[in-house]
């Protein structure tokens, strides 16, 4: 049996995007590949500028050895940043499953007007209050501290976090919502057994956002914090990028790098299926 010509599938359309997709996968990985060839580069090799990036006499792990010898050492400053984003994650989880579901589900005075002014500190720059939020931070003990630190991330954090869970929320039938009630279920057994579950992408969603900004933060850790076996993974950044006697140490610099970005490739990686159902969520009604 032949096939008409006019039903013959395009083959230009695949290949073109197939084409474009490996050009953007190219684009988007080729410099963590750099970065991490760099990273490889042995002894006097790994102190020059990574061009080409690729060692040429051989591959060690020096640069990341290296990294040991700065501010407190790699574990004690991966530690303090795995501590302040773990806190972050389940502080802003949280809270903000709460506020989203009082916001979604329950009626009170001013409820839009303390939304919208919930929302509105988005447009605030942290920049403008850090001055304020060191002053608190002294006043309460937590000057210095990694708890005072989590919990200024945990501040910074909740609007967008609570505007998300209130859209997740309100994707969410009401019909479930009352038929779990009139099988008996309290509020807090309504919240924990039946409505989380379904609103599990909102929550990772959540949970990616304050996990990345909190990892990846930089000007609020070096204001806050001043003893060095506090400071995080991005501050000691700065004492490798700075390097010792105007010398720096490219190899150690994009060790760090690799450091810094593989806790991030893999939240993201192991958690991708729920994040762009959780950016969507609320969308469509």
């Amino acid at each position: 049996m032949t096939i008409a010509a006019g039903t013959r599938k395009p083959v230009w359309g695949p290949l073109a995007y197939h084409a474009f997709g490996l050009g953007a996968a190219f684009f988007f990985l080729a410099p963590f590949v750099w970065a991490f060839l760099a990273s490889l580069r042995p002894g006097p090799e790994a102190k020059e500028p990574p061009l080409p990036p690729w060692p040429t006499t051989g591959i060690s792990f020096d640069t990341y050895r290296t990294l040991d010898t700065f501010g407190a050492g790699i574990w004690q400053h991966t530690a303090n940043s795995l501590l302040v984003s773990a806190g972050t994650v389940v502080l802003t989880v949280l809270v903000s499953v709460l506020a989203g579901y009082g916001f979604s589900r329950y009626r009170f005075p001013l409820k839009n007007v303390f939304f919208v002014l919930i929302i509105a500190t988005l447009m605030i720059p942290f920049q403008s209050i850090l001055t304020p939020l060191f002053i608190i931070l002294a006043r309460l003990g937590l000057n210095n501290s990694l708890l005072g630190l989590m919990l200024v991330y945990v501040t910074l954090q909740l609007p967008f976090s609570v505007f998300m869970m209130r859209n997740a929320f309100d994707a969410v039938p009401k019909e479930i919502e009352e038929a779990a009630r009139v099988d008996g279920a309290t509020d807090l057994r309504l919240l924990a057994s039946v409505l989380m579950p379904l609103v599990m992408p909102g929550i990772v969603t959540v949970a990616i956002f304050a996990f990345l900004n909190a990892w990846n933060e930089f000007l609020a850790a070096l204001v806050l914090l001043s003893d060095n076996n506090k400071y995080t993974l991005p501050v000691l950044m700065t004492a490798v990028r700075a390097g010792r006697l105007g010398a720096i140490n490219w190899g150690a610099v994009q060790a760090g790098v690799m450091v810094m970005t593989i806790p991030c490739l893999l939240v993201f990686l192991l958690l991708q299926r729920y994040y762009m159902r959780g950016l969507t969520a609320g969308a469509v009604k």
